[in-house]
């Protein structure tokens, strides 16, 4: 998917979050995240917002802290997250695709500012589905390409750190199928697991001893534990090993 295709998804799932979080109500508890109420999520997406912006429009090549969540709520704070949204989005649109700056995932990407439009595009989509869930009714559609492209980040990038906590003590191997409406059929990867941070490739590779598969709108949702996997066979136990170890 193209940088520009990420930016419009980014603006677009940073409106559906506000519109849903105004229409929830910050105290609004959060069903996909237990301890949080509406406030929590637009103060933790919106900061996350504003430090991504930070290290594309400064060109910051180090990392640093997300920093301080504001003292907002109710309408103050619905404003101050449309605000962090609208200034992520202008400074990934504008940004030159030469600058240099900090990224974190172990991923092959065009440039800095594409890294962060691909991230901050999924980081929304996510938070979106959760102000929706808060908010009641139905969930605005995932497209299967952007779902695809989600699960390969999370499971290519991600869980490829040595944070990820996604672990067996024997090797095992699990297989990740996500199906799409399109001619390819969809996409496929083998995440091998043992004592060391997952191994993937983006392929059918090896016996698997569990299949987590599903229409890819569906399994990019569950894989980042918002939902149950569509269709799970095999071995049981790597489906609850990936609910239980998986959060990031």
């Amino acid at each position: 998917m193209e940088t520009a295709e990420f930016v419009r998804i980014l603006d677009r799932e940073g409106r559906l979050l506000a519109a849903a979080a105004e229409a929830a109500g910050t105290d609004a508890e959060v069903p996909t995240c237990p301890t949080w109420r509406v406030r929590d999520l637009l103060r933790h997406t919106g900061a996350v917002h504003r430090w991504a912006a930070g290290f594309v429009a400064d060109a910051h090549t180090g990392p640093r802290p997300l920093g301080d969540l504001p003292d907002l709520d109710g309408d103050a704070l619905v404003t101050w997250y449309r605000d962090s949204h609208r200034r992520l989005v202008d400074t990934l649109a504008a940004a030159p695709p030469d600058v240099a700056c900090w990224t974190f995932l172990p991923l092959p990407s065009p440039s800095p500012p594409a890294f962060w439009a691909r991230r901050q595009a999924h980081e929304t989509t996510v938070h979106r589905y959760d102000a929706e869930a808060a908010r009641g009714g139905p969930t605005s559609p995932v497209d299967p390409e952007f779902g695809v492209d989600g699960i390969d980040e999370l499971l290519c990038g991600f869980h490829a750190r040595a944070r990820s906590r996604v672990r067996t003590d024997e090797p095992r191997l699990l297989r990740v199928r996500a199906e799409t409406a399109d001619a390819a059929g969809g996409a496929v990867w083998s995440v091998r697991l043992s004592d060391r941070p997952p191994v993937t490739v983006r392929a059918a590779s090896g016996r698997a001893d569990a299949e987590l598969a599903g229409p890819a709108d569906r399994l990019y949702l569950a894989l980042w534990n918002r939902g149950t996997v569509p269709s799970v066979t095999g071995d049981a136990a790597l489906a609850a090993l990936w609910r239980e170890k998986s959060a990031i």
